[in-house]
């Protein structure tokens, strides 16, 4: 399956839940495990709390581990000035993997799965869902 959209770029952030959801549910899979895949290097799909404040504190952090306007080899080397986007995807990395039981993504109350373009311009994205049917079972620890 795969979920195409359009984005902003310059941090752009897209909340897949609803999309990730639909597909798990067509998918007629009740306990399983979805991978969600972005064939590139300047994005990223992971979870947050969706609201503002949190969205702010994430964009800040990146701002701290890998700043738009240091100076990155990939931009002399390109040219394209989006070497802070490969480095952000590189951090918070191009998938995401989440459980399924019950029909349903096994998220926290307030847990959305979020994709974020970094690159420095509106990009058509599109992310492959891949969904496997697993056995579920429950081991106790001694």
């Amino acid at each position: 399956m795969r979920l195409q959209f359009s984005t902003k770029g310059f941090n752009d952030i897209v909340d897949i839940t609803p999309d990730v959801k639909k597909i798990i549910k067509e998918s007629g899979i009740d306990d399983g495990i979805c991978l969600i895949f972005l064939a590139g290097s300047t994005g990223a799909i992971t979870t947050i709390e969706y609201e503002g404040g949190v969205v702010s504190d994430l964009l800040r952090a990146l701002d701290v581990l890998a700043p738009v306007s240091d100076d990155y080899a990939h931009n002399k080397r390109w040219g394209d000035g989006n070497g802070y986007a490969h480095v952000r995807s590189a951090l918070i990395k191009p998938s995401f993997t989440v459980p399924i039981e019950n029909g349903k993504p096994v998220l926290g109350k307030w847990q959305q799965i979020i994709f974020i373009d970094f690159d420095n311009k509106p990009r058509d994205r599109e992310l492959i869902v891949k969904i496997c049917p697993c056995q579920m079972g429950k081991i106790k620890l001694q």
